[in-house]
């Protein structure tokens, strides 16, 4: 669906890569279920991405936001918010030996929603005791003159993405 996509973007276009920061470390520690629950809040954030931007799930925990008709300055705003959200969102991981339906997860999340003192409503021993946090790491490229292909504005941002990285993770990069 993304290649439909980037084959159908017009003139003006922007991509911004989206890695998770230390993920295997997640998963490493905490179990690939929990990894999942991490993969599912990150693509429900990205879903809800401002500026008109549609996420696709890129590979791994890698994920893509296509922004068309927008340059790369006007969606800095909403990509640093984007990592924002997710820094400031505690996930509360389920246990991993407590499984039940993804229903019945959901709706005692809905349920507590509003709960006054600023938990995500998670209880018991359905869960384990700390919330985890969890940061993305963006990078971002537009197209123009020099990158005038939809591959090659995908490979800018993916170097752009590299270089978040590499100074320091949980930031956006041109």
């Amino acid at each position: 669906m993304l290649e439909e996509h980037l084959l159908g973007m017009g003139s003006a276009f922007t991509i911004a890569m989206v890695d998770i920061d230390h993920f295997k470390k997640v998963n490493d520690t905490h179990g690939h279920d929990v990894g999942d629950q991490v993969l599912r809040m990150i693509g429900a954030r990205l879903a809800e991405v401002e500026g008109s931007g549609r996420a696709y799930r890129y590979g791994g925990e890698e994920f893509s936001i296509l922004f068309q008709d927008k340059s790369a300055e006007e969606t800095l705003s909403h990509l640093e918010k984007l990592c924002s959200v997710i820094e400031n969102y505690a996930l509360v991981a389920r246990a991993q030996d407590r499984r039940k339906s993804e229903r019945d997860h959901e709706d005692r999340r809905a349920s507590t929603a509003g709960s006054s003192d600023g938990t995500s409503g998670a209880v018991g021993d359905d869960v384990d005791a700390e919330p985890l946090s969890v940061t993305v790491s963006i990078g971002v490229a537009e197209r123009n003159r020099r990158l005038h292909t939809p591959a090659a504005v995908l490979r800018a941002a993916d170097q752009a993405l590299y270089r978040a990285k590499q100074t320091g993770r949980n930031k956006v990069s041109f």
